[in-house]
């Protein structure tokens, strides 16, 4: 008995996923400005044709390959907010998606990947921010995304000892007072 082929729609999205993880990984070992089509298609297994079908240009398979997961959602209470920012220690200081990396090593040579982490960065901003009150919410929020964005860099891209060898534990412990702090002043 012979296996049914798989239809069409799934074929459709099986390929896509592989040029995806494709370009992750090419996009996090080389940046956007090395990476060509053609060696994502080469490590896909598909022909280049097939990746400008599905994708257009390669700004949009960036684009796609590192959208990251959304930040929590609005209305948390400060520290509801600093929990969850300390929980993504595990994340942000072990192994880290290839999108991310993608991002982080393109986001400052490529004016497309630096466009595309805004954007990503502002909605993560625009999420926090609903949770911390004041006019100054923006900022703060602004803030804590780029302290964490940092902590990030210098673990993964920098390879900072004092950051690679501390346990998250301790990192956590270290930046909470000043992750609360930026959640702004107590509510009387």
């Amino acid at each position: 008995m012979s296996e049914r082929p798989l239809p069409r729609a799934e074929r459709r999205r099986r390929t896509e996923g592989k040029i995806l993880d494709a370009a992750r990984v090419l996009f996090a070992e080389m940046g956007f400005e090395r990476t060509t089509i053609r060696a994502v298609a080469r490590a896909a297994e598909v022909d280049p044709a097939l990746v400008m079908q599905y994708f257009g240009n390669k700004e949009e398979l960036f684009r796609k390959a590192v959208r990251v997961t959304p930040v929590p959602d609005a209305g948390l209470d400060a520290d509801q907010l600093v929990d969850h920012l300390l929980g993504t220690l595990t994340v942000k200081m072990g192994e880290l998606p290839q999108g991310s990396l993608a991002m982080m090593r393109s986001m400052l040579t490529h004016p497309e990947a630096a466009a595309s982490a805004r954007e990503v960065l502002g909605r993560q901003i625009d999420r926090l921010a609903e949770s911390i009150p004041g006019d100054d919410a923006r900022l703060r929020a602004a803030l804590m995304t780029t302290i964490m964005l940092g902590l990030t860099v210098g673990h993964h891209l920098l390879e900072l000892d004092e950051l690679r060898d501390a346990p998250q534990e301790e990192i956590a412990r270290v930046l909470r007072p000043s992750l609360r702090a930026l959640t702004g002043p107590e509510v009387s």
